[in-house]
């Protein structure tokens, strides 16, 4: 009998050839008990920067350092096997300069094993992602309403409701799409401008809160199984397990507060 083949893992060009076709599905996750039940039925994991809110209760994803992203981004490459995995670089690791991007990007891949990074901005950011992309790391992009930006946008508000934003940000998607990013997120805008980055673009946009009409879709994990109290409004929450682990720690604290705890089956008896 001849071994079984290893799983092969996703790749960023495997994605951008994606575009126009199927619809490409995706999920953030944080960790090595998520991760795996992900892994096998989406085509690519983000460890987003998200995690500094709904994993370590920051306020925004501001105070997420690079270490934080390594420690992540290393948990879910070792749990997964199947899924492309994308690491958000995070706030201050990548503005400064092209080469301070690629000192980043190169100890994120190198130190997680992920097969791409992702990073916010438009134009702007156009030198950066042809920088990292001419030297071997695929770069996911993303335009919109970009997270690490929402103290200059006035905070987590939609985008492109004017000509002048749906113009600034069409030519964003346009720029970082001919820099040579593999993919692009477009978060927050309103839809018709989302159909228009589709229709413009060559490469696979990934709405959040855009359009159906998008190449693929993207959700924050934690927001739509329900274990978050507060939800962008475009999230459809597709379970309730905050519900499902707030009765089963309920149960649990009763049967110990009773003294049922743990059953008479299922407690160690000694021998003989």
């Amino acid at each position: 009998m001849s071994a079984q083949k290893p799983a092969r893992r996703r790749t960023a060009p495997e994605i951008q050839a994606r575009k126009g076709g199927t619809p490409i599905v995706s999920l953030t996750a944080y960790n090595a008990a998520f991760a795996p039940l992900v892994d096998p039925l989406v085509d690519f994991i983000l460890v987003g920067d998200s995690l500094g809110m709904v994993e370590h209760g920051m306020d925004s994803t501001l105070g997420v350092g690079l270490e934080l992203m390594i420690a992540h981004g290393r948990a879910v490459v070792r749990s997964t096997a199947m899924s492309l995995i994308v690491v958000d670089m995070p706030f201050g690791s990548y503005e400064a300069s092209p080469e301070a991007a690629f000192r980043s990007a190169a100890r994120l891949m190198a130190e997680t094993g992920c097969g791409a990074v992702k990073l916010e901005g438009g134009a702007h950011m156009a030198e950066t992602i042809g920088f990292l992309a001419a030297r071997g790391i695929p770069v996911m992009a993303h335009v919109g309403l970009t997270p690490q930006a929402v103290n200059a946008l006035g905070g987590f508000r939609s985008q492109g409701h004017d000509a002048a934003a749906r113009e600034k940000i069409l030519g964003d998607a346009v720029a970082v799409s001919e820099a040579g990013a593999f993919a692009v997120v477009v978060e927050g805008v309103v839809a018709p401008l989302a159909e228009e980055i589709t229709r413009t673009v060559s490469i696979p946009t990934i709405g959040i809160g855009a359009s159906s009409a998008c190449d693929g879709q993207i959700l924050v994990i934690n927001d739509m199984l329900g274990l978050t109290d507060r939800v962008p409004r475009f999230v459809k929450r597709y379970g309730a397990i905050g519900e499902a682990v707030s009765k089963a720690v309920s149960d649990y604290a009763g049967e110990v507060r009773e003294r049922a705890f743990p059953a008479d089956e299922h407690v160690y008896k000694p021998r003989g």
